[in-house]
């Protein structure tokens, strides 16, 4: 490959970590850190979904920036963010469509580093109590299994189902969690269908327990349901909060990047030794065989893709009568300044 490409490329993250450098003089040097325990809310931690955290968390990357990071782990990402809106969090480690639907009732919440630019989400039928599955009108008064009601499982299947005519109320959404209890629930036959992360969607997957219809583990699948970029997991805060701790909100983004960039490089024998095993759902070989199915939905560097807000707002907005997308200023719910610094930090 010709390297002029590459050389255009590394002369633009510096050109544009200049210009961050000059819109937020804060950043030009990292200084003391504001707040240096943090508490954070994540919902679903196990999944594949929050994999960087995870792995900045088991190799002290949060620690090396001076950081001590407490992490309150919730059954989905919407009851992270009510640990974020009543106070008991400070960031929130959850699905970057938050950030509209907080600003849509006129809370303003900030994306500062992304970790997913997938959603890897999978709606997959039940083949135990829909095995004659023809169609998404078959799902019209059934129960449908999210994370938990209000989260980004729950978005996608709103979207899905919404190109068929169906309306959220012409179905029941039940919260099962994103690990064991998911399982359970599907194939005791509580649920008749599941939109929900992995490791749990291949699980079910490969033993036969689920027809997949619609899938964002990967960039062609995401483009397929989205019809284009989607950003997914982040990490978002009030902005406030990030305007009064730049150098920690610097900080956090540093270690989610240098998780982001181990993960470049890492290995499925790296994956299996740095994650607790209670993730692996007691399956080592179908875990990996996740892991490999989401890899490239793992963002390589922590920035928002330009165009990933429009999607997201599209997407939102076209089942969401509650979300005006003229409303809605793009500009405000991320910033890509902290993540091109930790990216020139650790060359991701």
């Amino acid at each position: 490959m010709h390297p002029f490409p590459i050389q255009r490329r590394r002369f633009a993250i510096g050109a544009a970590v200049a210009a961050a450098a000059v819109a937020c003089p804060a950043l030009r040097a990292q200084g003391k850190l504001e707040k240096s325990s943090i508490s954070m809310a994540v919902g679903g931690k196990a999944a594949f979904y929050y994999l960087p955290l995870t792995i900045s968390e088991q190799l002290g990357y949060f620690k090396a920036e001076g950081l001590e990071v407490e992490i309150s782990d919730f059954a989905g990402g919407a009851r992270a963010l009510q640990a974020v809106l009543g106070g008991s969090a400070d960031v929130c480690s959850g699905a970057f469509e938050h950030t509209i639907n907080l600003q849509s009732k006129g809370q303003f919440f900030q994306s500062f580093v992304l970790q997913g630019r997938a959603p890897q989400i999978a709606i997959g039928i039940s083949n135990k109590t829909l095995p004659d599955f023809k169609s998404l009108a078959d799902l019209k008064g059934r129960r449908i299994g999210v994370s938990a009601p209000g989260s980004s499982t729950n978005m996608v299947a709103n979207l899905v189902l919404s190109r068929a005519g169906i309306q959220p109320g012409d179905v029941s959404f039940i919260g099962v969690g994103t690990s064991a209890g998911a399982l359970t629930a599907l194939r005791s036959g509580q649920i008749d269908a599941m939109s929900n992360t992995d490791p749990v969607m291949t699980m079910l997957e490969q033993k036969g327990d689920v027809r997949i219809i619609a899938d964002t583990r990967t960039l062609k699948g995401t483009q397929d349901v989205f019809g284009g970029a989607m950003p997914a997991a982040c990490l978002y805060a009030p902005l406030e909060f990030i305007r009064k701790n730049p150098n920690t909100t610097q900080a956090l983004a540093n270690a989610i990047v240098h998780g982001l960039k181990w993960l470049q490089t890492a290995g499925p024998g790296d994956i299996i030794k740095t994650v607790p095993e209670s993730y692996l759902l007691g399956d080592r070989a179908l875990y990996l065989a996740s892991f490999s199915k989401i890899r490239e939905a793992i963002s390589p560097n922590g920035l928002v893709p330009e165009e990933g807000p429009k999607t997201a707002l599209k997407a939102l907005s076209s089942f969401d009568a509650t979300v005006k997308a003229d409303r809605i200023d793009l500009a405000k719910l991320y910033t890509n300044e902290f993540a091109l610094r930790a990216g020139e930090k650790f060359k991701a």
